[in-house]
Formats: C-alpha cells, structure tokens, sequence
C-alpha cells in the first residue's frame, strides 16, 4: 500500500508560479511510474503529466506543454509540478497518482494509488 500526500497548492495571480509536491511512504517509490491529474469543477478528472520510474520519459498534454515540468526525485520519495504561467484555465484540484507498473500513462485506469488532491486557483 502506497500513501500520497500532495502539497503546494494555492492562490497565485495569472502568470505565476506554484510547485506542487507529492510525498510518498513506502520503500518501493522507485518503481512506480507517478502523473499529476486534475479536476475543475463540473469537469471530468484529466491527465497534466506523467513520469517513469526511472524519470527518463516524462509525458505532458498538449495545454500545459512549455508551461509545466513533472520531475521526481527516489531518494526523497517525492514527484514535483513545477508550474509556470499558470491561467485561469488552470484552477483546479490537482491529484498525485502512482502506477505500479512504473510506466508513465495518460490513463487514469493506469494508476493505483491517488492521493486527496491540492487546491490550485489561478486569479484572473
């Protein structure tokens, strides 16, 4: 059993910056392939970023591309979004996830373990 607890989530005016963070417990972190999805309100939850186990493939969708960087560090137990330009568009609750099969998917059916979610809101 993997836990996930996301963090850094905030207010930030349009064109800032945030970095989210999500600690892992556990001794198998490394295998896992992570991703950040995220879900407005009256949307559906949807992929933002993915990374292998390893953090040789990273994987973003097509409207953050440029703006958001999915990175992990093993020995920390710990995957960042780093997110840069952020808009309105962005507001959102953002969702830690781990794969055991350590791929990096789009998918949310992919992923095992999904942490409680971080607010993010991006004013206009």
């Amino acid at each position: 059993q993997v836990q996930l607890v996301e963090s850094g989530g905030g207010l930030v005016q349009t064109g800032g910056s945030l970095r989210l963070s999500c600690a892992a417990s556990g001794r198998t972190f490394r295998t896992y392939g992570m991703a950040w999805f995220r879900q407005a309100p009256g949307k559906e939850r949807e992929f933002v970023a993915a990374i292998s186990r390893s953090g040789t493939s990273t994987y973003n969708t097509e409207s953050v591309k440029g703006r958001f960087t999915i990175s992990r560090d093993n020995a920390k137990n710990t995957v960042f979004l780093q997110m840069n330009s952020l808009k309105p568009e962005d507001t959102a609750v953002y969702y830690c996830a781990a794969a055991r099969g350590g791929i990096a998917s789009a998918t949310m059916s992919a992923y095992d373990y999904w942490g409680q979610g971080t607010q993010v809101t991006v004013s206009s």
